[in-house]
């Protein structure tokens, strides 16, 4: 596929800049972009590197003077009119034909809607209903009287155990196991006693879970993803754990039992959250933070978790203690000889 360079400013409302006739292959970064293909720069940051691309157009700022590449497109936001690009000359989605591979188990009494695609190996379990047009991956597991809304889509090797509720267009990816065990035992005079985990996971609408994410089932209740929550590859959030509407869960992030996180909150990756204490809608918690307590709003970051600027202030003066000590070592030396 091609565009011309003006196809594409035509498309994107932007003004051109440059020769409206040249013709565009492809789309890449400023880094790993050739000649013949288009790129995008909104941040000064990248300058440097937008000066050394060897691509032939780019996506600029409305107000940026310099001419750096052979045709520019002026836009109001160089990022998305990029993203659109980038979909045009991606190629077609995969397709899939509605139906069960011949491979799959599927119980009688499971509900399957229309236009459902079922993979090979996959195995349904009785009582399980399916809504239509979702799509279940090769090798993968749906539990016992386990609810999948309409327009869902699970990548292979996903496990979903029993009774576990989920909602239309959510997206998880391989090796998410949802609605295991929730780690309970009791400390008895003969050793650990498993406690009982029988409660469900709830999974709303619009919710993405990234690869081998696992959430587990509530002790008693559930463990429920509010709707349009994001989460990350490698997150594990533990049993009866609330997350509130269009949260974001970065990648490595552990979330312990009884947790209620609020709606909006972003959650930086590596992130630990002690268990049965609650995080306020809007909250921004930063990578590797350590949350040893409820948090009400702003910024947090370090470990125990702090207050930005109190935690950048503390890293601060720790960076400045072998100057500091120095400077003592200097004036006990000076008492010393003037004294």
């Amino acid at each position: 596929m091609s565009l011309t360079v003006r196809e594409i400013a035509d498309s994107s409302g932007g003004e051109l800049r440059g020769d409206s006739g040249l013709t565009i292959t492809g789309a890449a970064s400023l880094a790993e972009a050739m000649p013949g293909e288009i790129t995008f720069y909104g941040n000064p940051r990248y300058l440097a590197a937008f000066r050394k691309t060897r691509a032939s157009a780019a996506f600029v700022p409305e107000d940026f003077a310099d001419e750096i590449v052979e045709a520019q497109i002026r836009v109001a936001n160089p990022t998305k009119a990029f993203e659109q690009v980038v979909l045009r000359f991606a190629p077609e989605p995969v397709a899939f034909t509605p139906g069960v591979h011949s491979s799959a188990v599927v119980a009688d009494d499971a509900s399957l809607g229309k236009d459902v695609v079922v993979g090979a190996h996959v195995v349904i379990e009785p009582g399980a209903r399916i809504g239509a047009g979702s799509r279940i991956g090769a090798n993968s597991y749906v539990g016992h009287e386990t609810t999948i809304g309409e327009g869902c889509i699970l990548y292979p090797n996903v496990t979903i155990r029993e009774r576990t509720r989920i909602g239309n267009r959510v997206i998880i990816h391989g090796g998410v196991v949802i609605g295991s065990d929730g780690f309970g035992f009791e400390m008895e005079s003969s050793g650990h006693k498993k406690i009982p985990q029988i409660g469900i996971v709830q999974i709303d609408d619009d919710v993405e879970i990234g690869a081998n994410t696992t959430i587990d089932r509530a002790r008693f209740g559930r463990t429920w993803i509010q709707e349009g929550v994001k989460i990350d590859n490698l997150v594990q959030i533990a049993h009866n754990v609330v997350i509130g509407k269009h949260s974001i869960i970065v990648a490595q992030v552990g979330i312990a039992g009884s947790v209620r996180i609020g709606s909006r909150v972003v959650i930086g990756g590596q992130a630990g959250i002690i268990g049965h204490i609650e995080i306020d809608d809007g909250t921004l918690i930063g990578a590797q933070t350590g949350v040893s307590k409820s948090l009400h709003g702003g910024t947090w970051w370090a470990t125990p978790s702090l207050p930005l600027k109190e935690a950048l202030e503390q890293l601060a003066w720790v960076r400045r203690l072998g100057k500091l000590f120095d400077r003592v070592k200097a004036l006990e030396k000076k008492i010393g000889r003037d004294g």
